[in-house]
């Protein structure tokens, strides 16, 4: 159990928040590139707690500036694209993308007004299907030469969904290998060759054992928890018999990402964004080692759960999450479908819009929780006292994050440690885009072995 007071030092993500400050130091997920698409790029965007509004001008460049126009505070989401910036609909103030006040048309014709004008702005990129924000001060960090960033847009696809709860609740199921075994459990298993797009529905590496099988049978995992340049390494086994051990490698990426096997041959790569202290957005890229992603066929399978324009969930609170009891004692776990999102979902909104973390009670299958909590905190500590936090790179250490690696297979019970690597290492090795062997990796794996 924590303290209130803790729980709010690692919750809170105001401007003025302790955590918050330590969250403007990364860019973050703002939209999906989607989301912009048609005749009227705007878009309103809450982040961090900050009301503003998206848009791409007729050049092409994005802006991302205060909702409320520095005139009289008008909504400019509402505003018109036009003369190279967005346009305030209620008395016609421009500004560019930068937030610099370009006209003000209703004042006399030798006005100078707008010269003095700026309305709050923060630079944005396009990468990997995402429009990325930076809302830190001075000059933002490099990305990481994460997998997902490195593939070409053939082989990634980028998604979203909306999570009625804080960030941190929503982080911490990614990094709880024991709760798939419950959460996601399912009394029978289907076809796998049916599982494209579907996680923990196809056969595990090395295998023809349905990951449904391996999770409702194999139900106490032992996990490891490894700290990295990046956050934590997280290690999953579960022995099926004295020679052979399922193995689940995934891992957390600082500050609230983690990258985990979605399949042989696609991982996720996924992060938990504040909209505001109560509500988040998961984003996530899905990244192909073998063929070209089926965006459409990924796009129409998470569409039968999410509405546009907000992606919120079909299944929610005001409809117990479709939750049947019949299901519940005959087919699933939960009794709430076959999607394991809307699991997730529940879980994290049950808690409420903050867990109150004075009333858990943790146990061994936590210690990923309970690692990361004491990282997050250091990481918070450092930014108050001045310093930049883990994973905040420059150009020339950039490519000193590479991967991670990710894992699940079936391998020897003796042997595993260089197992994950080795099959993690064909993979790459196999990708018809160049995957980066992460140097870590690379120094342990010198030929392929059991992973053949």
């Amino acid at each position: 159990m924590m303290s209130q007071e803790q729980n709010d030092l690692i919750t809170r993500t105001g401007p003025k928040d302790p955590c918050g400050k330590l969250m403007r130091s990364y860019w973050q997920p703002a939209a999906l590139v989607d989301e912009l698409e048609g005749a009227r790029p705007i878009r309103p965007v809450k982040l961090l707690g900050e009301n503003l509004v998206l848009f791409r001008d007729e050049q092409g460049r994005y802006g991302l500036i205060d909702r409320h126009c520095a005139h009289r505070g008008a909504d400019l989401a509402f505003g018109r694209l036009e003369h190279g910036g967005l346009r305030c609909a209620f008395h016609g103030w421009l500004f560019d993308a930068t937030g610099q006040c370009i006209e003000t048309p209703a004042e006399p014709k030798d006005s100078k007004l707008c010269q003095n004008i700026r309305q709050r702005s923060y630079p944005v990129v396009e990468k990997s299907g995402i429009l990325w924000a930076y809302l830190g001060e001075g000059e933002p960090p490099a990305f990481p030469e994460l997998d997902c960033f490195v593939a070409p847009g053939t082989h990634t696809f980028a998604f979203k969904g909306h999570m009625a709860c804080n960030w941190l609740q929503a982080l911490e199921v990614g990094i709880d290998p024991a709760h798939a075994s419950y959460l996601h459990r399912f009394f029978e298993d289907e076809d796998t060759s049916t599982a494209y797009g579907k996680q923990f529905r196809g056969a595990s590496a090395g295998s023809d054992l349905p990951m449904t099988k391996i999770l409702r049978e194999y139900d106490r995992p032992i996990i490891n928890v490894e700290h990295t340049e990046y956050g934590l390494r997280l290690i999953a086994l579960r022995e099926i018999d004295e020679e052979r051990t399922h193995v689940r490698v995934t891992n957390q990426l600082f500050p609230h990402g983690f990258v985990i096997p979605m399949s042989t041959e696609m991982t996720i790569t996924q992060w938990h964004i504040p909209v505001d202290d109560e509500n988040c957005y998961w984003y996530a890229i899905f990244t192909s080692y073998t063929n070209p992603v089926d965006k459409q066929k990924m796009r129409d399978q998470r569409l039968e759960l999410y509405e546009l324009p907000d992606y919120k969930s079909r299944k929610n609170k005001t409809n117990d999450y479709g939750f049947d009891p019949h299901e519940q004692q005959t087919a699933t776990y939960t009794g709430m479908g076959t999607d394991i999102n809307v699991h997730d979902q529940w879980a994290v909104e049950s808690m409420g819009a903050i867990q109150d973390r004075t009333k858990e009670h943790l146990g061994q299958s936590d210690k990923a929780i309970v690692q990361y909590r004491r990282l997050l905190r250091q990481e918070i500590e450092k930014v108050l006292g001045g310093e930049k936090p883990m994973l905040f790179l420059d150009e020339g250490n950039a490519r000193s994050i590479q991967g991670p690696a990710t894992m699940d297979g079936i391998g020897p019970t003796r042997g595993w440690e260089t197992y994950w690597m080795e099959v993690d290492v064909k993979r790459r090795r196999g990708a018809p885009w160049i995957a980066p062997v992460p140097k870590e990796i690379a120094d342990n794996v010198h030929r392929l072995t059991a992973a053949e």
